[in-house]
């Protein structure tokens, strides 16, 4: 076999991680501006507060989770078993995890936002703190999905 072939089946695990993160990091993103500009003309504004920053990144994260989990399930960790009992214990220590970290997509911009990290992306407020804590919330759901939800039986 040649090299880039080795390389990506030892790497394979990761390498579909990366890229149904990415995949899960850009629905977010999409859902998030989605409200955003929802909120902007639902109020008639340009500028929207925290409040509902917020509200659209726990609507971005709820979708987010769903494409995840069966993206991850399927690609990334190759659990096959839709068998009612794995497919709902998947499930449950899935959002579980994502919760977790969910807490940190949720709040933390909002919180970098407060501090000063206020730049607006593409003409989106708090999208410079979205993108920071997105990079961090892939990792953390990589080491989750990995060790705590999808473990394979030894």
């Amino acid at each position: 076999m040649d090299k880039p072939k080795q390389l990506f089946h030892k790497y394979r695990e990761i390498i579909a991680y990366i890229i149904v993160g990415g995949l899960t990091t850009l629905t977010n993103w999409v859902i998030y501006s989605l409200l955003i500009l929802l909120v902007r003309h639902a109020t008639g504004t340009e500028e929207v507060g925290a409040q509902a920053i917020t509200l659209s990144n726990a609507g971005a994260w709820f979708g987010a989770v769903l494409f995840a989990f069966f993206a991850n399930k399927v690609l990334v960790f190759e659990s096959k078993s839709f068998e009612k009992q794995v497919f709902l214990k998947e499930l449950v220590l899935f959002f579980g995890a994502r919760m977790l970290s969910g807490v940190v997509e949720i709040f933390a911009p909002g919180i970098l936002v407060a501090m000063g990290l206020d730049q607006k992306i593409f003409g989106i407020e708090g999208f410079a703190a979205k993108i920071l804590v997105s990079v961090f919330v892939v990792i953390l759901n990589y080491v989750l999905g990995k060790w705590m939800v999808f473990r394979k039986k030894k």
